[in-house]
């Protein structure tokens, strides 16, 4: 009985493979093979379901031995980790009433979807997001968790970035995946200082030695796992990115934030009960930090005409208490909340997958508050732009660096052939050359603006670029004579009359 749990994430990964496969070979094309990937895909989570509910009855019946493992997958000194799954308890009634969940969301997305090129692809990020979040919840070892906690980000961000020809969804799903980096850190934090003060990544060993951990050793790493849990349903401040998985296909909105991936962090923190029991700090921090998000939340529904965005931040709200709620022990209230919310939330999001509904009364409910507050939630606390100034431009500007040194100076030096250098000259080249509409009208400074930025360019040119190439021996030449000039300057002699001429023009 208890190896069943392997069909339960290996099953949407061979569907994926199967569709991945007849994409390259071809097979696929038409009305035909659109129905072939949704069938496989389907059922697929829908066998997955099945299994995971037989062994839910199979451990109601005490049928169950509590954990498969299928090997050691590392030893390294006193750290050993296996591959091992649980069969038995909260973690498999969440992943039944997951399975159940996504199996919905994939029969519901074969009528939604165009018949597009899209929809091969859609398929088989589906596949893998079931298969990975389903993983997430079986895991008994806090790396294989780990493991599947960052696949599920990376598939929610193909998932997210479906329309990749939009440049908002690009900028949404990077969003996503960005913030997503953080939670991550903080994830392998905690499961370093579980495996150094209590020597385990296992989730049974290190809830039941939870109780040998000092305060401030628990209140660590509860920190620490705190700190993913928060970004991957998130809570404040990382709540901007959840409204945004929106742009994806009417789907994923459900899959990513509103009935599943959102739901993450909680029974993160489910896991880790005995530690956060042991840390009044941590748990004060929940508290604190779903209070805020309710609130946070609450303002900006009130403030949202479009009522799929105001669907998302009711479910960051209720998120919320339930963090508000772990903070304050009603674990077993929560382990009840979480599986009910998630079940109205996606009914709440495929019900409105086919048209919007007007939301009148939650904007008028919003002049209630001041007006100051209201202009403030209707720019949602300018949480976005906030992230995009921290995160998103910092990112952006650093690949546009590393593109143009891999392409002005590394190519040059291998001798590769450049791709429409053109394309990749500094700013200023393309200013002089282009003339955009700002320069030619902005008078003679802008003129005297472009035409010494083109000179500087020729400068940079003529003695960095082109020393690299047919006249590299003047570069060096002007390189030995500065590196002579540099020697006789720093000789003795030379650097005593220096600081004696200094002497003699200060006093």
């Amino acid at each position: 009985m208890d190896a069943l749990v392997l069909l339960v994430p290996l099953l949407p990964v061979l569907a994926a493979a199967a569709i991945g496969l007849g994409g390259v070979l071809g097979v696929l094309g038409g009305d035909k093979g659109r129905l072939v990937t949704a069938d496989l895909a389907v059922w697929s989570t829908t066998l997955s379901f099945l299994m995971v509910l037989a062994l839910l009855v199979g451990d109601l019946f005490g049928k169950n031995q509590g954990q498969f493992s299928i090997g050691q997958w590392l030893t390294c000194d006193t750290l050993d980790i296996h591959v091992s799954f649980s069969t038995s308890g909260f973690q498999v009634a969440q992943t039944t009433v997951f399975a159940l969940l996504l199996a919905v969301l994939g029969h519901n997305a074969t009528g939604l979807l165009p018949d597009n090129a899209g929809y091969h692809r859609f398929f088989f990020r589906y596949s893998l997001f079931c298969s990975a979040f389903l993983a997430l919840l079986l895991f008994s070892s806090t790396v294989g968790t780990f493991i599947a906690w960052v696949a599920t980000g990376w598939c929610a961000y193909g998932l997210l970035n479906h329309a990749d020809q939009r440049p908002s969804a690009t900028a949404h799903a990077l969003r996503l995946l960005l913030v997503n980096r953080m939670g991550d850190a903080g994830f392998i934090a905690g499961i370093s200082l579980g495996w150094v003060w209590l020597g385990q990544v296992n989730w049974p060993v290190l809830q039941a030695m939870a109780t040998e951990l000092s305060v401030g050793q628990a209140t660590g790493i509860g920190l620490c796992f705190a700190l993913a849990a928060a970004v991957k349903s998130a809570q404040l401040p990382f709540t901007a990115w959840s409204a945004r998985a929106l742009d994806g296909p009417a789907p994923t909105a459900a899959m990513v934030y509103g009935a599943v991936m959102g739901h993450a962090g909680v029974f993160l923190l489910c896991l880790l009960q005995p530690v956060f029991a042991q840390s009044l700090f941590a748990s004060a921090l929940l508290v604190l930090t779903g209070l805020a998000t309710a609130v946070y939340s609450h303002l900006v529904r009130l403030s949202q005409a479009d009522p799929k965005t105001a669907l998302v931040y009711a479910s960051s709200g209720q998120i919320g208490l339930m963090f508000l709620a772990c903070g304050l022990g009603f674990w077993s209230l929560i382990k009840w909340y979480l599986c009910a919310h998630a079940i109205v939330r996606c009914w709440q999001f495929l019900s409105l997958s086919e048209g919007s509904r007007a939301c009148s009364a939650d904007v008028d409910d919003s002049r209630q508050v001041p007006n100051w507050l209201f202009v403030a939630a209707l720019q949602r606390f300018w949480l976005e732009q906030f992230t995009d100034w921290t995160l998103l431009k910092p990112v952006r500007s650093l690949a546009r660096d590393l593109s143009y040194f891999d392409i002005q100076l590394l190519d040059r030096l291998l001798g590769m052939p450049t791709l429409s250098l053109d394309h990749w000259q500094p700013l200023a080249y393309r200013e002089s050359h282009l003339q955009p509409p700002l320069a030619k009208d902005a008078g003679l400074l802008g003129h005297m603006t472009v035409w010494t930025a083109a000179r500087f360019l020729w400068l940079e040119n003529r003695l960095l670029w082109q020393g690299l190439g047919r006249s590299s021996h003047r570069g060096r030449g002007f390189g030995r004579l500065a590196n002579k000039l540099e020697r006789i300057i720093l000789r003795p002699r030379y650097l005593a009359l220096f600081i004696g001429l200094t002497f003699l023009m200060a006093f």
